[in-house]
C-alpha cells in the first residue's frame, strides 16, 4: 500500500530493489470513496494498492534467483480438450432451492485468484475492467504457481458458488450453493479425465 499522498509517479518502497513494481497496476481507493464534503470527494487515506507478481523460483532456474509471475497461463492442450466439456450437463439445485439458470461450463482465458473472499460489486467490476478476469477465486493460484514453478502442465478447474457482490443483497449465495458448487466441479473434473484418457 502506498503512503497517502503518493500517486502513480512516485516510486513505491524497496521498487528499486525489484522488490516491488509499478508496471502491473494499482487500485485507488478514494475513486470508491461516497463521502463528499461541500460536493467535493474526502480524500481517502488508505490511497493506492498496488497489484504485485508473486516471487517464484522454478526448479530449473539459478538456486536464490527469483522470477516474478502474475499471469501463469495453463497448458494449452488441457484447454483444448476443455472445449469439450461445454455441454455436460451439471446440477442446478440443493433440496428444493434451486438457481435461477441452469448452469453451464465454461472456459475463461483469464480468471484471477487471491487470499480474499470478493464479496464486492464494485470490487469484482474492477477486476473486469483493469484485467479482464471474468473469473475470482481463492485457491488456483497456489496450484497455479507451484505448478509454475515445478514446470507441470496444469489447468483448473472451478465451480463458483456465489457472484462475487453481484447476487442477491440479502444473502451470499455461498452460503445455499457451495456443496452443489462441489458437485458440480468433480462432475467436470471427472469428465476431464475421461477426455485426457481418451
Amino acid at each position: 500500500m502506498q503512503r497517502f499522498g503518493d500517486g502513480p509517479g512516485n516510486e513505491l518502497s524497496l521498487e528499486s530493489f525489484g522488490d516491488y513494481t509499478r508496471k502491473v497496476g494499482h487500485i485507488k481507493f478514494s475513486d470508491f470513496n461516497n463521502e463528499t464534503r461541500n460536493g467535493k470527494s474526502v480524500p481517502n487515506l488508505l490511497n493506492n494498492v498496488w497489484y504485485q507478481p508473486e516471487e517464484v523460483f522454478p526448479v530449473h532456474g539459478t538456486p536464490e534467483v527469483r522470477q516474478h509471475a502474475f499471469w501463469v497461463p495453463v497448458n494449452p492442450k488441457f484447454f483444448a480438450v476443455a472445449k469439450d466439456l461445454e455441454d455436460l450437463k451439471l446440477g442446478g439445485c440443493v433440496n428444493t432451492t434451486c438457481l435461477p439458470r441452469a448452469p453451464i461450463v465454461v472456459r475463461v482465458k483469464r480468471g484471477i485468484s487471491a487470499s480474499v473472499f470478493v464479496d464486492n460489486r464494485a470490487y469484482r467490476e474492477f477486476l473486469n475492467s483493469k484485467f479482464n478476469a471474468t473469473s475470482i477465486d481463492m485457491e488456483s493460484a497456489a496450484v497455479a504457481l507451484v505448478c509454475h514453478q515445478q514446470k507441470k502442465p496444469f489447468i483448473v478447474i472451478r465451480a463458483l458458488s456465489d457472484l462475487a457482490g453481484g447476487g442477491s443483497s440479502l444473502s451470499n449465495e455461498a452460503n445455499t450453493f457451495a456443496s452443489l458448487a462441489a458437485q458440480n466441479a468433480v462432475d467436470v473434473v471427472l469428465r476431464f479425465i475421461s477426455l485426457l484418457s481418451s
